[in-house]
């Protein structure tokens, strides 16, 4: 996805930070994902980094399930891979290099039970289009985990977010609290026929 005038894609560098099991402490994977993820999902984690959240992903969705984790830089998603393997979950998890305009999922059109948006929609330029390419992935009813980092976005900024969601069709469910963090459970609203 195309990165904002005034922000910049995470550096690969960081991606060891934020995959530091350190980072557990404050922000716990399982708690977090587990209310909304279940065994069987097919489930998408946009910009996943070394995979903090694909790896718990790959195991609430178990052997029945799928992680389709999308991010911009390769490298990223082979040292996810590399992860997934010495978890032991490789075969539940699909890697996807996206370009910068276009997340390339529009294959799993009505699919996808749950999308992971975490730390990540502040990078993008076309915050509406992003949204609404995950309204087109998501089945009747799919969810999506939405959240922001504290440090990088205001509230006010969150909020717009909200709200270019909402205008694809995605609306609100529930605030969510996650610690440094805004958040929102967003939901797939029925889609028009034309």
């Amino acid at each position: 996805m195309a990165k904002r005038d005034k922000h910049h894609v995470c550096p690969f560098w960081v991606g060891y930070l934020l995959a530091n099991p350190l980072r557990a402490l404050i922000q716990k994977p399982r708690k977090i994902l587990a209310p909304h993820v279940a065994s069987g999902m097919t489930v998408v984690d946009i910009g996943p980094g070394m995979g903090f959240f694909s790896l718990p992903l790959a195991r609430l969705v178990g052997p029945s399930g799928r992680v389709i984790s999308v991010d911009l830089q390769e490298k990223m998603l082979r040292v996810l891979m590399r992860r997934a393997r010495r978890a032991g979950l490789a075969d539940r998890i699909e890697t996807r290099v996206c370009g910068a305009e276009s997340l390339g999922v529009a294959d799993l059109a009505g699919q996808i039970d749950f999308v992971l948006a975490f730390a990540v929609v502040h990078e993008v330029g076309d915050t509406s289009r992003l949204f609404s390419e995950i309204r087109g992935v998501l089945k009747p009813g799919g969810r999506v985990l939405f959240a922001e980092p504290k440090s990088h976005v205001s509230e006010r900024g969150f909020e717009e977010s909200v709200s270019a969601a909402r205008r694809s069709g995605l609306g609100k469910v529930d605030s969510l609290k996650i610690a440094r963090s805004y958040a929102a459970l967003l939901e797939a609203s029925p889609l028009e026929r034309a």
